[in-house]
């Protein structure tokens, strides 16, 4: 079994266009969507839901009002400003205590500290993880609540998933729709994967972004690839990021044409590929063909 993770080193590039006209092509495959925070592969893929799975990053506190006496060490405790503290009614000098949900880091001080143990902390609720079924094979993604964190546990909760799918039914590749910029879910995505597919475009951005990106697979060491997407729209900054490639070693295996039909398909829930075979669909075709060369060709 390998993972090709498909990345970007900034929204917008098209990375995700891309995996679902791979999701068409690739044989024998499991996908998972691990951009977590902002997860769109499955609006193209039309998945039915299966499984859902409830997603715990970490734990949050709650005063239980019936037995706090109101001492405030909790209060004067939380570095986050998370304990609030509002005059108790019908009193001249007391107050109440509460925790904004919101504002909780789920650090545990105020369990800790408090004395006649008023402070409920449990698992919270983050986020969804879902297993699917599409007409291009099994698909894992997942939701991360509004301002809710820890997206990097959840994007290893969709990959683990994914694997198990891939065991159970004896498939050979994972293709992952990875998150784009270089923090902690794209970290989460890349680790100990195959092979990596940086997805840019020609503008001075796209090339800086990817400079960023390529650094850190260069980092943990994982075989990378580079598709310029748009590329037409400047030739000239095309021609850098084939200059840069070349200095660092690294591939392109493919360039994609500026193409209308892209948005024609995604309005109709169908990937490129599926709904032309010409224009920026060869060219995913031709781009496909070479990444695939490129795992079967891996020891």
């Amino acid at each position: 079994m390998k993972e090709l993770v498909i990345i970007s080193g900034k929204g917008g590039t098209g990375k995700t266009s891309i995996v679902a006209s791979f999701a068409a092509l690739a044989q024998n495959k499991v996908l998972a969507d691990c951009d977590v925070d902002a997860a769109d592969l499955h609006l193209v893929l039309d998945p039915k839901i299966q499984h859902t799975e409830d997603f715990s990053g970490g734990k949050r506190a709650e005063i239980k009002s019936e037995t706090c006496v109101n001492c405030g060490a909790c209060y004067q405790a939380c570095r986050f400003e998370a304990v609030k503290k509002t005059k108790a009614p019908d009193s001249v000098t007391g107050y109440n205590f509460t925790i904004d949900p919101i504002s909780c880091e789920g650090c545990g001080v105020c369990v800790r500290v408090c004395p006649v143990d008023a402070v409920k902390f449990e698992p919270a609720l983050n986020g969804h993880c879902y297993r699917c079924q599409t007409r291009h094979g099994p698909l894992v993604h997942a939701k991360l609540g509004i301002a809710e964190e820890n997206s990097g546990k959840l994007v290893t909760l969709v990959r683990d998933s994914a694997k198990k799918i891939a065991e159970e039914q004896n498939l050979d590749l994972i293709i992952i729709d990875g998150s784009p910029g270089i923090g902690c879910p794209v970290i989460a995505s890349i680790t100990a994967a195959n092979l990596t597919l940086i997805v840019t475009e020609p503008t001075q951005s796209g090339l800086h972004d990817l400079e960023r990106v390529a650094a850190l697979t260069k980092h943990f060491g994982i075989q990378t690839l580079i598709c310029v997407n748009k590329w037409d729209l400047n030739p000239d900054v095309t021609n850098q990021i084939e200059q840069l490639a070349q200095k660092n070693n690294l591939t392109v295996a493919g360039k994609v044409r500026y193409d209308n039909t892209i948005t024609q398909a995604q309005i109709k829930k169908l990937s490129a590929v599926e709904y032309t075979s010409n224009g920026a669909a060869q060219d995913i075709k031709e781009l496909w063909n070479n990444v695939e060369k490129t795992i079967k060709n891996q020891n």
